[in-house]
C-alpha cells in the first residue's frame, strides 16, 4: 500500500525540484503505478500545474511535455506524419484508453522500466530528454545514468527523414510485452543507418546501431540474417514471462518482420 504524508501541487519548476532533493520525496505523474506500490512517502510533487502538457512542433523538433498523456502520444498528428502508426503501436496495448489518459510520458521515461514501451519505441528515434538540473542531453546517454533527483521536463524528437517500426509480443493482450522491437532507419552523415530498440528483454531497452547498406530487393533470407545478427547482440534474462532464448528468439522474428516490411515500404 502507498502511504503519502504531504500532497503539494508545485507552482515552479525551481519549488518543485528543491521538493524532490529530499530523500522521502517523490514526482507524481499520472499515479498509475507508483500507487501500486508498497511505500511511505513523505511529499509527493504534483507537476500538473507547471504547463508540462502539450505536444508542440517546430521545424526541427516535437517536444513532448513531460506531463502529456499517452493518450496524446497515440493521437499526436505530428509523430504519425513522421512516423506512421510506429508510436501509436507502441502505446496501444497498453492497458487501456482509460488508463493511457492517465499514464504519462514523463512516468514511463523517467522511471526507465525494464516494460517500457514508450522507452522502447523512442529510444530507436532521434530522441532527447529536457532534464531540469542536468539540461538536455540524448535519451540512450539518459538510459544508462544511474537514477537520481533530478526532474524530467520534456522529451524531444528530433525530426528526420527515418522510417520507424515497433511490434511487441505479449501473453495476453494488455500484459506487460514479454519483448518489444524498434527498427529505425535513416541516412546519417551520408551513410545508412539502422537503428535497433529491444525492451523487455526484460531489462530496459537498450539501443544498438548499425551501418548496413541493404538493398530494398534483399531476400528473406538475407534479410533474416541482418535480423539474427542484430538480436544475437542484446543480452536477454528468465522471467516468469519467458526465458532468454525464448525471447532471443521472438527479438530476432519481430526484427526481421519490422526490417522487411522498411524495405518493402522503400526508402
Amino acid at each position: 500500500m502507498l502511504t503519502i504524508g504531504n500532497y503539494v501541487k508545485a507552482k515552479t519548476l525551481e519549488e518543485a525540484y528543491e521538493l524532490n532533493q529530499a530523500r522521502s520525496s517523490r514526482v507524481m505523474g499520472g499515479m498509475m503505478w507508483m500507487r501500486l506500490g508498497n511505500a511511505k512517502v513523505k511529499t509527493v510533487i504534483d507537476l500538473s500545474g507547471l504547463g508540462l502538457d502539450q505536444i508542440e512542433e517546430s521545424d526541427n523538433v516535437i517536444k513532448i511535455g513531460a506531463m502529456c498523456t499517452l493518450r496524446q502520444l497515440e493521437q499526436c498528428e505530428a509523430l504519425r506524419e513522421l512516423y506512421g502508426d510506429g508510436i501509436a503501436e507502441s502505446v496501444r496495448h497498453i492497458v487501456g484508453v482509460q488508463f493511457r489518459n492517465q499514464a504519462t510520458v514523463g512516468g514511463s521515461i523517467y522511471g526507465r522500466f525494464g516494460f517500457s514501451d514508450v522507452l522502447t519505441a523512442f529510444l530507436a528515434l532521434d530522441t532527447f530528454v529536457e532534464l531540469y538540473d542536468g539540461g538536455t542531453i540524448r535519451l540512450s546517454e539518459f538510459v544508462k545514468r544511474k537514477p537520481d533527483k533530478d526532474i524530467l521536463l520534456s522529451v524531444i524528437v528530433r525530426k528526420s527523414r527515418r522510417k520507424f517500426r515497433y511490434e511487441s509480443i505479449r501473453q495476453t493482450k494488455t500484459d506487460f510485452p514479454v519483448i518489444a522491437c524498434s527498427v529505425v532507419t535513416g541516412m546519417v552523415h551520408g551513410k545508412e543507418t539502422w537503428y535497433f530498440s529491444v525492451g523487455a528483454r526484460p531489462m530496459k531497452a537498450e539501443l544498438l546501431e548499425k551501418q548496413w547498406e541493404i538493398p530494398d530487393n534483399a531476400s528473406e533470407e538475407v534479410i533474416a540474417d541482418y535480423a539474427r545478427q542484430a538480436a544475437a547482440e542484446f543480452t536477454y534474462g528468465t522471467n516468469m514471462r519467458g526465458s532468454a532464448g525464448y525471447r532471443q528468439h521472438l527479438a530476432e522474428v519481430l526484427i526481421r518482420r519490422e526490417m522487411a516490411s522498411i524495405l518493402a515500404e522503400g526508402r
